[in-house]
């Protein structure tokens, strides 16, 4: 039996065609989502057309950070009568999800391919139903607060864009995020919908939250809490600046 490197292929060699291999994968899927009918890459004279991508006139759902969609895929297969568009900046992993809702088909499933914070070109005031936010990155630093998808920067970036009574949907295994928008939730005068502080501790779990990411088959596996939050933003006008929390000082400290 041999083992170890084929001659002249040593062990960093080797990983640099893994990686090699791996980029370009990377770059054949971005191409790939470009022909995607159901991918809008940076669109522009979208506000207010929506109806148009969809064909239809049904309320729109966005998952924020979306990753391969899998909130996505799912919300849209139980709710047909209802429009769905996943929203993240990598293309590579909107590709695993706009390739499944092509191949099911599943038709009121889309993705965009954007910046969050980039959010107010694309939609116009009103034109979204409803925000999902499946575990994203918790930012768990107070100096980094600001990049939570629930703080109140993004929360006053979504306002406008939310018909009204609207709501905002957190599922996450961060007890730190859960408690941070709990607060936030608060001091931005929101209104808490719902709250469960362990949907596995539920005696049924709702059909909406038995939906599960990729991500939260493996918090499951190691044991973590899933935790769920749903709420309304407040009608008046919001001015994060104006929103006091006790991890301001920490999260002003580290502006850039």
């Amino acid at each position: 039996m041999i083992t170890g490197d084929p001659p002249g292929l040593g062990g960093t060699s080797r990983e640099n065609i893994i990686f090699a291999a791996m980029g370009q994968k990377k770059l054949q899927r971005f191409a790939e989502i470009e022909t995607f009918p159901n991918v809008l890459i940076y669109p522009e004279g979208m506000p207010g057309k929506w109806h148009t991508f969809y064909k239809n006139n049904n309320p729109l759902t966005l998952e924020l950070a979306c990753g391969k969609g899998d909130y996505t895929l799912g919300l849209a297969r139980r709710f047909p009568e209802r429009n769905f568009l996943g929203v993240d900046l990598k293309g590579n992993r909107i590709w695993r999800g706009a390739k499944t809702a092509m191949e099911e088909p599943i038709p009121n499933a889309g993705f965009l391919r954007t910046q969050i914070d980039k959010l107010g070109n694309y939609f116009a005031p009103g034109e979204i139903a409803e925000i999902w936010i499946t575990f994203p990155d918790p930012f768990l630093r107070n100096s980094k607060s600001k990049k939570r998808l629930t703080h109140p920067r993004f929360l006053q970036l979504y306002q406008p864009l939310l018909a009204k009574d609207g709501t905002i949907n957190l599922k996450t295994d961060s007890a730190e995020l859960y408690a941070f928008t709990q607060e936030v939730i608060a001091a931005s005068g929101c209104t808490l919908v719902e709250d469960i502080p362990d949907i596995y501790a539920m005696t049924e779990v709702p059909p909406l939250l038995q939906i599960k990411t990729f991500y939260e088959g493996m918090h499951l596996e190691d044991g973590r809490t899933i935790r769920y939050l749903k709420f309304r933003l407040p009608e008046a006008p919001l001015d994060w600046r104006a929103i006091k929390l006790p991890s301001d000082a920490e999260a002003l400290a580290g502006e850039d």
